[in-house]
């Protein structure tokens, strides 16, 4: 890979975030390693900042810059960097149309994961006031995403490997940062072993322990959070 290629690159990201993991993850796959990128500080407000907001008037990142182009949401980053270099490192798309329509529509079913996983429990138990949780509410919610990691661990059960198949492709780099992040605070793979062997599988590749987000070194998360899921 050229170096000037890489040196027009520039990515902003977040240890603390999930989208953010995404894009890394396939710079990483597609041998795109040394890309020129800033770690911004949440707690600091830095995705506020001038920097960010004059290139994302949202205020979030990542967001992503080649050349004169601006890329903003991790799953477009995704897709353009498959766009741009299609046959570097690992491809993540499949050419045959047969071929990548699981792909395609086990990226979409992520955000399943993201609702019931991150929106309805993660972020509320952590939002919420202890005494104020409402517990049927958190138990319907905990019922909900047990049913949806029961889907996931029918098609792991039935693939090869992979989300989709026996090769790591787009929809792994979807599906795999939600379940490091499950399992960072306190999920409990064992009642769905499809999925922990696959988690037990994908944390060792090279591209994910590359990306790894540093914070979590410094620490465990809260096991709380997922209780009996």
């Amino acid at each position: 890979m050229s170096s000037n290629l890489i040196m027009s690159m520039f990515l902003y990201w977040g240890s603390e975030s999930i989208p953010c993991w995404k894009p890394m993850l396939v710079l990483e796959e597609k041998g795109l390693s040394g890309y020129p990128n800033k770690k911004i500080s949440f707690s600091d407000k830095e995705h506020k900042s001038e920097e960010i907001m004059n290139i994302n008037p949202r205020g979030q990142v990542p967001t992503f810059k080649d050349g004169d182009i601006v890329v903003n949401e991790s799953g477009a980053i995704c897709f353009y960097l498959e766009g741009k270099f299609p046959e570097s490192g690992t491809k993540l798309l499949p050419d045959n149309i047969a071929e990548r329509a699981p792909v395609l529509q086990r990226v979409f079913e992520v955000s399943n994961l993201d609702t019931n996983l991150v929106s309805n429990i993660a972020r509320y138990k952590l939002t919420t006031p202890k005494d104020k949780i409402d517990e049927g509410l958190l138990e319907s919610r905990y019922e909900s995403l047990r049913k949806e990691l029961q889907i996931w661990n029918g098609y792991l059960t039935a693939s090869g490997g992979y989300v989709v198949g026996n090769k790591f492709t787009m929809a792994d780099v979807f599906f795999f940062p939600y379940i490091a992040f499950g399992v960072r605070v306190g999920l409990d793979l064992a009642k769905y072993p499809a999925i922990s062997a696959y988690y037990n599988k994908v944390k060792d590749r090279p591209s994910v322990k590359a990306t790894w987000p540093p914070h979590w070194a410094d620490g465990p998360g809260d096991s709380s959070i997922f209780g009996s899921v």
